[in-house]
């Protein structure tokens, strides 16, 4: 399912093509592309659940502190190392992630089939997210740099 939430953000959303309205012709040019149909659906449906995530009728997502500290279940912890869970409160502290986001982030990466994530795998997730919420253009771009910057090698210029 992850390699098709890919090929659609690098395909459609990335790369500022128009994004087919059509599910069936978006099922037709995925499955044209070599996805299995039940791989499709349910990539159809993790974005269907995050565009849910904008209404803002998710509790979590309605009271919080923005001075809380977020512990996490021993569910998500074992689909988010400490590496993952140590960038998450990285990007809160650089005002990348707002607790909203963050929480989008989790329940996202939750609704995914493998059972743990890699830190790249993180990242890609944390962009679609941002991409799709509303006022965070901002947020959106420093991801985007924080994915795509090439370090040099050199620690000090």
């Amino acid at each position: 399912m992850f390699d098709i939430l890919m090929y659609l953000f690098e395909n459609y959303v990335h790369s500022e093509v128009e994004f087919l309205v059509d599910e069936d012709e978006l099922t037709q040019e995925l499955t044209r592309a070599g996805f299995h149909q039940s791989e499709i659906i349910k990539a159809l449906s993790w974005l269907e659940n995050l565009a849910e995530l904008q209404e803002g009728d998710t509790p979590y997502l309605c009271d919080h502190d923005q001075h809380s500290f977020r512990i996490y279940t021993q569910k998500e912890m074992d689909k988010l190392d400490v590496e993952c869970r140590g960038f998450l409160l990285f990007l809160e502290q650089i005002k990348v992630l707002s607790v909203e986001t963050r929480e989008m982030v989790i329940d996202r990466v939750m609704e995914l089939d493998e059972t743990a994530l890699i830190l790249e795998d993180l990242k890609w997730v944390v962009l679609m997210v941002l991409f799709n919420a509303p006022g965070n253009e901002s947020a959106y771009e420093q991801m985007e740099d924080l994915i795509f910057e090439q370090p040099d090698g050199r620690l000090h210029s």
